[in-house]
């Protein structure tokens, strides 16, 4: 009896410890970053039971005061935007997966009573046979294996989408930090509008009261004026909308900050479209199709190892009233795979792989696109750029400037400075706005390629004194 027992309870112990396995999460998933924006500190969840810390373990960043710049307003969102954090959460989760997908099947503990309460020699308890066994099911195809294979690459998927939230987000909060560089400086337009309309007023004003010029050009004089004082304020209100705008990318519902710092007329040559293309490769939604191909061609491989019968082996004590004797008991039983072979399981995967690289041959396609869109205004907004640089704005100014001496002198009259002031005015937004838009679109081009726009310049571009660096710090 003795030996019966310590062979069973050895035997459950045994099986218990196939079971075991830590508990520990590790950093396995948080897929290599892409070269855009990779100094940057982003927040990560600590590994292990977190449920109740999740809102302790959030990072804390003290809102920006006062001026921000671009990295500034980067590493703010990096640690602090909810979405991205959701990202960060989801690996952990497929970490946590992972370790569920190489735990065995649990043990079955049974109890069974025979022969007793009946009639006869059953009567009562005197015939009794009482047995107590332990199962356990011992897979025999290697589908756990395969099962922490599946949940491994799937963890890995997990880290790419994350790489590609996090890339997202450094386009979205780099753009939006140009529309408020572009927003203020529409302010500072409105203003020197307001100024110069102004200015214009007191001339006439002048030329009024010396007699040098009929009565009605005063009442003229102030319709210019008003309507520049109502675009200052719609500017203005402009402005508000995209500092609320780039202070949600990092969770604030209030701005703080003061001003975005920066300069918008720091473009730079455009490298050729050839040097882009080539990378495609690097932006996440298309890098994470190689990971995705092997996730499902092991779909293929647990399907056939689900396809071959587990054994279930069964061994237990049994005590027998009737003649006071102790035994064992054991037993197997496995699955006769006649009917079910995993037939539609295995097909489905194997149509799955095919269409993964029909999936990954569109991703790269629509990244194509996008960087083609994304080039074709980049190349538009340098062009328009420079021409209005140095082509328009200093002979408009310097028209403006000359029939403005010419209106005081009384040479000419006031809608010869209405119309100089509109033309100046005009192509100080077209100027402004060509530069938000290449800004913008260099952004875009980044986030496609997976890095920064220089480093790729620098590569396939001859630098010249005009060739400056871009409107922050290298994201």
């Amino acid at each position: 009896m003795k030996h019966a027992l310590s062979l069973f309870f050895l035997t459950a112990v045994g099986v218990g410890l196939c079971g075991c396995a830590g508990s520990v999460l590790n950093d396995d998933y948080w897929t290599q970053r892409r070269p855009l924006g990779k100094s940057y500190a982003t927040f990560k969840p600590p590994s292990g039971d977190h449920s109740n810390t999740a809102k302790r373990s959030y990072r804390v960043v003290a809102e920006h005061e006062g001026n921000i710049s671009l990295r500034e307003a980067l590493a703010a969102a990096l640690l602090r935007n909810p979405g991205l954090a959701t990202f960060a959460y989801s690996i952990r989760a497929a970490e946590a997966r992972t370790l569920q997908a190489g735990l065995w099947p649990n043990p079955e503990a049974e109890a069974e009573f025979e022969n007793f309460a009946g009639s006869g020699s059953t009567s009562g308890s005197d015939a009794l046979e009482t047995t107590i066994s332990l199962s356990q099911t011992i897979p025999l195809g290697g589908d756990i294996e395969h099962r922490r294979r599946r949940a491994q690459l799937r963890g890995e998927l997990a880290g790419w989408d994350y790489e590609a939230a996090r890339i997202a987000l450094l386009t979205e909060t780099t753009q939006r930090f140009v529309n408020v560089l572009a927003a203020q400086r529409q302010v500072e337009l409105a203003q020197e509008s307001v100024a110069i309309a102004q200015q214009v007023q007191d001339s006439i004003n002048r030329r009024v009261d010396a007699g040098d010029a009929p009565p009605v050009e005063r009442l003229r004089a102030v319709v210019p004026v008003v309507a520049a004082k109502i675009e200052l304020q719609g500017a203005q209100r402009a402005r508000d909308a995209t500092r609320l705008q780039l202070a949600s990318t990092w969770g604030s519902t209030l701005p703080r900050f003061t001003n975005a710092v920066g300069d918008l007329n720091n473009i730079q040559p455009v490298p050729p479209a050839s040097a882009l293309v080539t990378l495609v490769n690097q932006n996440p939604d298309v890098a994470r199709w190689a990971v995705e191909i092997t996730a499902r061609q092991t779909e293929i491989a647990l399907a056939k190892a689900q396809a071959v019968p587990d054994l279930t082996g069964t061994i237990g004590y049994r005590r027998l009233n009737e003649s006071d004797d102790d035994t064992l008991v054991a037993g197997i039983s496995i699955p006769l795979p006649i009917f079910d072979r995993r037939q539609g399981d295995i097909l489905a995967a194997r149509l799955g792989v095919a269409s993964a690289h029909q999936e990954r041959r569109a991703a790269e396609l629509r990244v194509q696109a996008a960087l083609a869109a994304a080039y074709a205004q980049i190349t538009t907004a340098h062009s328009n750029a420079v021409i209005l640089r140095d082509h328009a704005l200093p002979p408009a100014t310097e028209a403006y400037e000359a029939i403005r001496r010419a209106f005081d002198q009384g040479d000419l009259g006031f809608l010869d400075v209405l119309d100089a002031e509109r033309t100046l005015i005009n192509f100080r937004q077209q100027y402004l706005d060509a530069l938000a838009a290449y800004h913008k679109a260099v952004a875009q081009i980044e986030g496609l390629i997976g890095q920064p726009l220089p480093n790729v310049a620098s590569e396939t571009t001859i630098p010249t004194e005009s060739q400056t660096t871009n409107v922050g710090d290298e994201s």
